[in-house]
């Protein structure tokens, strides 16, 4: 979940005056500045405009009067297009070494509480707390560099960038352009980090003692060691029981169960990442030594930390003049969220979800239940026997180095040559997560990305194997759209979605790279019916991650009990609409149980343009060398969404071929 800005955010309308800090500078001035530098522009006219009513629009009357603000755009416009290249390429060295410093900065502070390397202090989370850049964006309006950027290189609209097309040169001056757009005080962005490191940390701890947990007859049916985090590994556990008997659908039930009580906040605090109790889900009772015992329902914390990412973004929104919502789709993502949910509805809305379900329902020999959602049984692991992987894993990679140590060699399966493996493989580190798996990217050359999951004492298992090289699909990413770009300003990828593409199709090979084949000659129906399937899970959740955001901002008021409510209710209504017809149940809340939600808002989406994005992507390199096309498209950049689809694959994103794929399997 790289950002190279962590403020790049939507444009900040003229209107606002937010505490009467913005100056009104007045149209005369702006049009006379204009026509003073109009000659000297040149055939760059129309961007020296935008340049200075985008300075106008963010002047504060601390930066000086309108004699002030014209003789700044006067002195400071750069009209030689040499002189402006080189100014770029300077700006862009020192943004590497100011944001590459900052990361590192962020990097050693968050460690002690991302990192499983002992026990937590309370110092640790105060540091973690702590953003070292929350103040950059006011001290370059202080010191008038922002101005200078803006000035120079005004923002574009979204279709003024579609319309660059390949002048790589005019993308990376377009992003810059991306850098001063509003202006947010310090202290804002200070406490939004706080309330965002509060909100990683409460899901990093959300781990369940499975071997605590009692069935509907009282009796322990986890490892007694098993320690499961919410949500990830709760919902791997469920894809790990598929073809396992009635036990395996004993342990899928309970999971459930606890998920629901999670969801409606019944489940009680003392069982929230603590073995001293036993616990039943489907009673809600709590056991010391067998003897039962009053437990403290959590109540509301898990939608107070929801809220408090609600309550700060509206705070926000005072100095942008839009929502959240808007920065997060049209400024992040570069696509409007009605784009996304009308993506979303056609997908949810194919009658062919529910051919596909009949068949999981007779295949699984009864009817589909809620967390059928996470159906697995597509997928060549789900026939293997998966303590014969775990064992395989364990010996694999017993601690973060071995699993470093053999990046390479991983590369080299994937069909990366000795050279580029190596390449790749020694800008990435490896560490132990303390929570999910994630994958950080570095900022500036010369440093690693980092790779995160969970390594148990006895080694890593296989759900922490997929999920690592899930997170090594990231830093490949990360690897090559930072050191093989041609401009720094164009590192990344469109969106978040972007980076998830690589990191499904790296997923996807995990058994491959195990050296186990599937010889299976239905194989490619198979894989297309997952993808189908998990498409259909992530497209809901996706959903009401966007209707609960919507809610918010129409009831900006609610308490944490309210906001409750709000998601069990939305839960309900998007299951009903899209997924009781498949499953013949109704009022079922499982879309609700995703982390995202309280730590990463409105990420999900990323998810569902992902798998997008990777079946278009999969089906771009069928009979093409992997390596080399990997390495050409992630070379592309931070294009916008639909530049980069169509200079990767041709194509523009759409549902449509995953459709279409279906259908042909259901023929």
């Amino acid at each position: 979940m790289r950002k190279i800005i962590t403020f790049i955010c939507a444009t900040l309308i003229c209107m606002i005056t937010h505490s009467n800090v913005f100056a009104t500078i007045s149209q005369t001035v702006i049009r006379t500045t204009i026509e003073s530098l109009a000659e000297k522009s040149g055939n760059q006219k129309e961007i020296m405009e935008k340049g200075v009513r985008q300075v106008a629009r963010l002047w504060q009357d601390k930066d000086g009067d309108e004699e002030a603000f014209k003789a700044f755009c006067l002195e400071n416009y750069i009209a030689d297009p040499s002189e402006k290249e080189t100014v770029f390429l300077k700006i862009s060295d020192y943004m590497e070494g100011i944001y590459g410093n900052f990361s590192a900065m962020s990097v050693r502070l968050d460690w002690n509480v991302t990192i499983d390397d002992g026990q937590l202090h309370p110092i640790d989370r105060k540091f973690a707390a702590y953003s070292p850049s929350s103040h950059l964006s006011e001290d370059f309006y202080n010191n008038k560099l922002a101005f200078t950027i803006a000035l120079n290189f005004p923002e574009l609209s979204l279709k003024e960038k579609e319309s660059l097309g390949k002048d790589r040169k005019a993308w990376a001056y377009a992003r810059l352009g991306d850098f001063f757009t509003q202006r947010v005080p310090s202290s804002v962005m200070q406490k939004r980090a706080q309330i965002s490191s509060d909100a990683d940390m409460y899901i990093a701890a959300y781990n369940v003692y499975m071997g605590h947990l009692l069935n509907t007859k009282g009796k322990k049916i986890f490892p007694e060691d098993m320690i499961l985090l919410s949500h990830w590994n709760l919902r791997d556990e469920i894809k790990a029981n598929y073809n396992k008997g009635n036990t395996g659908l004993e342990k899928q039930r309970t999971v459930y169960q606890v998920m629901k009580q999670i969801i409606n906040q019944d489940i009680p605090l003392e069982v929230i990442n603590s073995g001293a109790y036993d616990w039943n889900p489907y009673t809600n009772t709590v056991l010391k030594e067998g003897k039962e015992m009053k437990g403290s329902p959590e109540t509301k914390e898990r939608y107070q930390k929801m809220l408090n990412n609600f309550n700060i973004m509206q705070e926000i929104d005072k100095y942008t003049g839009n929502t959240y919502i808007d920065r997060k789709f049209d400024n992040d993502m570069e696509v409007a969220v009605d784009e996304v949910t009308r993506l979303f509805d056609d997908f949810l809305s194919a009658p062919e979800l529910k051919e596909v379900g009949k068949m999981i329902s007779k295949r699984l020999g009864r009817k589909l239940e809620a967390y059928d959602i996470w159906y697995d049984g597509f997928k060549a692991r789900s026939n293997l026997d998966e303590t014969k992987l775990n064992q395989q894993t364990r010996a694999l990679y017993p601690n973060a180095e071995a699993l470093e140590k053999d990046l390479p060699n991983i590369l080299a399966k994937l069909g990366f040559s000795k050279d580029r493996g190596n390449y790749l493989a020694e800008k990435i580190g490896v560490d132990p997560a303390r929570g999910s798996g994630h994958a950080l990217g570095a900022v500036m050359k010369g440093q690693k990305s980092r790779l995160r999951t969970r390594i148990p004492a006895g080694g890593m298992d296989y759900k922490g194997y997929n999920i690592a090289i899930h997170e090594f699909g990231h830093n490949v990413e990360q690897t090559i759209s930072l050191y093989d770009v041609d401009y720094y300003m164009l590192n990344g990828v469109p969106n978040t979605a972007f980076t998830e593409a690589l990191a499904f199709v790296f997923q996807k090979r995990d058994l491959e790279i195990l050296g186990i084949t599937d010889n299976n000659p239905e194989k490619e129906a198979m894989n297309v019916l997952d993808k189908v399937w998990s498409m259909y899970e992530i497209c809901g959740v996706s959903m009401l991650d966007i209707s609960v955001w919507k809610w918010l901002y129409s009831h900006p008021d609610a308490t944490a009990e309210q906001l409750r409510d709000a998601v069990v209710s939305l839960s309900k209504e998007i299951w009903n609409k899209y997924y009781a017809p498949v499953f013949d149940v109704k009022d079922e809340t499982v879309l609700a149980i995703y982390s995202h939600m309280i730590g990463y808002p409105l990420y999900l989406s990323a998810y569902a343009f992902g798998q997008i994005i990777e079946f278009q992507l999969e089906g771009h390199l069928q009979g093409k060398d992997f390596a080399t096309e990997v390495d050409r498209i992630f070379s592309l950049g931070r294009l916008t969404p639909t530049q980069w689809m169509l200079e990767a694959t041709g194509e523009r994103l759409t549902v449509d071929p995953m459709l279409s794929a279906v259908r042909k399997v259901l023929q």
